[in-house]
């Protein structure tokens, strides 16, 4: 197995570190190989440790190349925390050229004219993402390309990140061992598994509850529109049963997970649950209606913040498509629910689409962002090739002329 149609993606979060890696085939991506370690040195998804940071990147790695039975040297990594920023941003050039045709070359200007605005010392652009074009008094253009005019806008979304943050992922990458190729902003990259297109067009709201943060991404007409990021996510539930059932906080994340429920009027009262205590206290039993009672109020701050967000971005009253969840916060049972009442719109469990090999792993939700990694990076790679191809396209072409005018040039 050749390592050229092989792309490897890396979800660096507060509680795990996942490695994804995929093969390329001719129709849809394959995953060989899943591996996961805890996330050691992070905290809400910013490096505080580097050591154990590249030590627990180094595991989930090559626990990945173990099970695709292939070493890997580069990979697309994710960024995320509550450091993230975003802002709406407009650029407009002229159309120079004597054709007045737009081309990449012209769509790079508008782009990069809507890059100037100012940015603080400590922030670095992550993306700049365009979301619509016109052309001349023509709006809502989604590609310009081969269109006339003689004036090009572009709106674009631009996010950014502590430029610490960035560089110590990079350090701790290139110290484990492996070239990072992109950091990709981790609810776009879980867009690209779990989000169909007619829903990116309808409107939708991609909302990815992580151990220490909670992202919200919003989508529509095709494009990114908001993000934001919520400070509080899995971890907190897992405390907030330590301290109310008085358990070490590791009981307490096994019982969320085992026994966890989001909705208090779906768990049984007559279900009992067998809890550890503290030291040399004896286990105790309470009822899952108890655990329940403890894990719903912060479930639904949680929702709440997100719901402001997504008010705050003027799209909540056109998100046909409603809700989508993803992240291991949203495997408790009942979270839909409870979810629908206090959105008051229509929600799912994300699900990674398009994709084949070990679906019984890749379904898993922690897994989700690590796949759509891959997908960014196979999308990306496509829009490498298409403007190389078109260069060379347009350099034969320039070489033709001159060999037939060249005489008269």
């Amino acid at each position: 197995m050749g390592k050229d149609n092989v792309l490897v993606g890396l979800d660096i979060g507060t509680t795990k570190i996942a490695a994804v890696i995929g093969e390329v085939g001719e129709e849809e991506l394959k995953i060989i190989g899943v591996g996961n370690a805890p996330a050691e040195g992070l905290k809400r998804g910013v490096v505080v440790n580097l050591e154990q940071t590249i030590n627990s990147i180094i595991k989930a790695v090559q626990d990945a190349e173990l099970m695709a039975g292939i070493e890997v040297d580069s990979l697309y990594a994710g960024i995320a925390g509550d450091h993230i920023r975003s802002i709406n941003s407009r650029g407009v050039i002229a159309v120079t050229k004597s054709d007045k045709e737009i081309g990449d070359a012209e769509i790079d200007r508008a782009v990069e004219a809507a890059k100037t605005v100012a940015i603080p010392m400590d922030r670095e652009i992550i993306h700049v993402l365009p979301q619509e074009f016109t052309v001349d008094d023509q709006s809502g253009i989604k590609d310009p390309r081969g269109m006339s005019g003689t004036r090009l806008e572009v709106e674009v979304h631009i996010v950014t990140g502590s430029v610490t943050t960035a560089q110590n992922i990079h350090k701790s990458i290139k110290r484990a061992g492996y070239e990072l190729l992109d950091l990709v902003l981790e609810p776009l990259a879980s867009s690209k598994a779990l989000l169909a297109p007619e829903e990116i067009d309808m409107g939708v709201a991609l909302i990815d509850i992580g151990g220490g943060t909670t992202n919200v991404a919003i989508f529509y007409d095709g494009y990114i529109r908001h993000t934001a990021v919520i400070s509080l996510g899995g971890r907190n539930v897992t405390n907030d049963l330590a301290i109310g059932l008085r358990t070490p906080v590791e009981q307490a994340e096994e019982l969320k997970k085992n026994y966890g429920c989001a909705l208090t009027s779906l768990a049984d009262p007559e279900d009992m649950i067998r809890v550890p205590g503290v030291g040399a206290k004896e286990p105790k039993e309470v009822s899952r209606n108890i655990l329940s009672a403890i894990i719903e109020p912060r479930m639904e701050e949680i929702f709440s913040l997100a719901a402001r967000e997504i008010k705050k971005s003027n799209y909540s009253d056109i998100l046909t498509s409603g809700i989508v969840l993803t992240g291991g916060g949203s495997l408790l049972e009942g979270i839909e629910n409870l979810a629908e009442q206090v959105f008051d719109m229509p929600v799912r469990e994300g699900e990674v689409k398009g994709v084949s090999g070990l679906l019984d792993i890749s379904a898993n939700p922690i897994n989700s962002t690590a796949i759509g990694l891959i997908l960014y990076g196979l999308d990306n790679n496509r829009v490498k090739y298409r403007k190389i191809n078109n260069g060379k396209f347009l350099s034969r072409i320039a070489q033709k002329v001159k060999g037939i005018f060249g005489e008269y040039l």
